[in-house]
């Protein structure tokens, strides 16, 4: 596969995986009214809006629109959205909604510097879509603070959770399902890290594990998996 194929190709796989995603994590806070899954839908809407835009970039190339779509939504809010789920199941309701006050007034600030700021594409390495193209001082400094968020809550809740479930001994598949969701979580933090030394395709590639991971992770601590396991085995 070409690298101008693969910076194509992996991202739109990323984003179909993360559209499906989506989908199940929508419907089941339909069913539910949970708010901490209409908080990982969104966290997961705004994974596929990212994957989407660097799709559209592989094929199309450059355009300001798409970069700072895939900016906000792909680089900035994403874990802090998806963390702030984990914040709505694990933390005291009334301390929840003051962090999601300050990550909602914090998320309109950041569109707002990402769209008033100003571009340069020609500084992006590899031909793949990265924050060196924004040349405004001020901007790109927001990132970390997001994403720590997003570790912090995401990451830092799967592990507790998973710890809390396997200390008790109960509920073996959400031990797995809250593994395989913390591991995926950090796998674009550490595809990121390797595209900053120049590595080629790591950003997309561990996007794309990401999503698998965190899917599979979800499929099972909701059972979903397990149930189908188990009807597979009954016998017809």
């Amino acid at each position: 596969m070409s690298h101008e194929l693969a910076n194509a190709v992996l991202p739109a796989l990323s984003a179909i995986t993360s559209f499906i995603f989506t989908f199940f994590v929508l419907r089941r806070w339909w069913y539910g009214r949970r708010l901490y899954t209409l908080f990982w839908g969104l966290g997961m809407l705004f994974y596929a809006i990212g994957g989407t835009m660097e799709a559209l970039y592989g094929f199309f190339g450059w355009h300001p629109f798409v970069f700072r779509l895939w900016y906000l939504f792909g680089a900035i809010l994403v874990a802090a959205w998806l963390g702030q789920g984990t914040v709505f199941l694990l933390v005291r309701k009334r301390w929840a909604y003051w962090l999601f006050y300050l990550l909602f007034i914090g998320s309109l600030y950041a569109a707002y510097r990402v769209f008033t700021a100003s571009l340069d594409p020609t500084l992006m390495i590899s031909g793949e879509l990265s924050g060196h193209a924004i040349v405004t001082p001020g901007v790109r400094i927001l990132t970390p603070f997001f994403n720590l968020y997003g570790v912090i809550t995401l990451v830092g809740g799967a592990i507790y959770s998973a710890w809390i479930f396997w200390r008790k001994r109960v509920l073996l598949h959400r031990v797995i399902g809250n593994i395989f969701i913390a591991v995926g979580a950090l796998m674009p933090a550490f595809g990121g890290a390797f595209q900053r030394f120049g590595v080629p395709y790591t950003l997309y590639v561990g996007e794309l594990l990401g999503a698998i991971l965190m899917f599979i992770g979800f499929m099972y601590a909701t059972q979903m998996i397990t149930m189908g396991l188990k009807e597979a085995r009954q016998p017809a």
